[in-house]
């Protein structure tokens, strides 16, 4: 069973991802802060994080960040689910490795499952890795 971890402060958001995730036979976990989002994907070692960027205690680039330093979080695929906007978004992001940067407000739940679903077959490997690599 493929696992994801949502990492998203909004809980009302969290929810209706986990339940859409869970009734399509995924294992999902969700944390509400970078903090939690960092410890729960070094237990569970998902094969995907859906990441929220702006969390308090933790923004989501910051956890990304500390993943990556990580030899267990080097691989792991993220999809951005955030509202900010493409200019606004920390640079960092980018060479972080993510696959895909998600508007929460322009794509249904139906249609990230099936970017979610499109990333855990092999698709977007290579882009993970190159992204990783020009780092």
């Amino acid at each position: 069973m493929k696992k994801i971890a949502i990492i998203e402060d909004d809980q009302a958001i969290a929810q209706m991802y986990r339940i859409k995730f869970e009734n399509e036979g995924y294992q999902v976990e969700t944390a509400e802060n970078g903090v939690l989002g960092l410890e729960l994907c070094e237990k569970m070692r998902p094969d995907i994080v859906l990441l929220d960027i702006m969390m308090p205690e933790m923004n989501g680039d910051e956890m990304l960040a500390k993943m990556r330093d990580q030899p267990w979080g080097k691989h792991i695929k993220v999809l951005v689910l955030t509202n900010v906007g493409e200019q606004e978004l920390p640079k960092t992001v980018h060479k972080l490795g993510v696959l895909d940067i998600i508007l929460k407000a322009s794509l249904t739940p139906r249609q990230v499952a099936e970017k979610v679903a499109s990333a855990l077959g092999n698709v977007g490997n290579e882009l993970l890795q190159n992204n990783l690599e020009e780092s």
